[in-house]
């Protein structure tokens, strides 16, 4: 460890990477504030800086976050959130046309404000829709091509109507798994059109993975914990979720543990395995 280390002033660029020092940072928030300084006095690191809504969509943008974290921030029914997610280029015409009707996304019930600057002209995205209606259009795709135009006039309103029509008769292959695709198809919708293994890593290499997932599985965990920071500005809630989910590990392989951490931060720059693989290899090392 020491060894490692050359003058304090040096430490935050020669190091850690912006990543470890967010990944390390969001870790410490599990575990109590008094230990917490004693971490940060042993690894003698600061707090990572804090970013505008825009930077840490940069950052996000720059960590290559799976194209979830997209609806994990519509879900806060905040228009500021939302004009960040109108702008983004993983936003379809469906999404930008829900944000414009003030169609929440989240708790929310009632129509959210629209807003400021979501668009050069207040019009709704065109989006044209088959003459044999929503499902007809989606039960018409034959190809990959003519079910990503089909599902572009599926609305957060009409999933319930969209499944019920796939439990009548399974629509065909090609428009499920670009409705699957969607960063707004709802999970038990996705779940419905397929929850085999290959299916969830073709989604997971498409973007499109629950929290839970995303936390037990993605890689490398530097980054994982990065996003996560980040989220912390853009989607609070989730990122509560996650810290659940994590803090108990946390707390019982690192904790106060000084050497615990230590060995975190050795290991945090190159581990190729998961986010709980490195809170336990690191407790383990420390024991060891």
């Amino acid at each position: 460890m020491t060894g490692r280390r050359t003058a304090p002033s040096a430490i935050l660029t020669a190091v850690y990477s912006g990543n470890d020092i967010r990944g390390v940072d969001f870790l410490l928030s599990l575990i109590e504030p008094g230990d917490v300084r004693k971490v940060r006095r042993r690894l003698r690191i600061g707090k990572p800086k804090l970013f505008t809504d825009k930077d840490a969509m940069g950052e996000l943008h720059r960590l290559r976050a799976p194209r979830s974290v997209l609806l994990w921030m519509l879900e806060r029914d905040d228009p500021g959130t939302n004009r960040l997610v109108f702008h983004h280029p993983c936003a379809d015409d469906a999404i930008k046309r829900d944000i414009l009707r003030g169609q929440p996304f989240g708790a929310e019930t009632g129509p959210l404000p629209v807003p400021a600057r979501c668009a050069c002209s207040p019009t709704e995205p065109d989006i044209p829709v088959s003459p044999q209606e929503l499902i007809g259009g989606l039960r018409e795709a034959r190809t990959m091509k003519s079910a990503r135009v089909a599902i572009r006039a599926v609305g957060r309103r009409d999933w319930a109507a969209v499944a019920e029509a796939d439990r009548i008769e399974a629509l065909p292959g090609f428009a499920r798994w670009a409705l699957a695709e969607r960063i707004d198809c709802p999970p038990e919708v996705r779940t419905q059109f397929g929850s085999y293994p290959r299916f969830t890593k073709r989604l997971r290499r498409a973007g499109i993975v629950e929290l839970r997932d995303y936390v037990e599985h993605g890689r490398p965990p530097a980054d994982v914990l990065a996003v996560l920071h980040v989220g912390t500005q853009l989607f609070p809630r989730r990122v509560g979720e996650a810290a659940a989910l994590l803090a108990p590990l946390v707390r019982a392989e690192l904790g106060a543990d000084l050497d615990a951490w230590a060995a975190l931060d050795e290991l945090m720059p190159d581990f190729a395995g998961t986010v709980p693989e490195l809170v336990t290899t690191s407790g383990a090392r420390a024991r060891g």
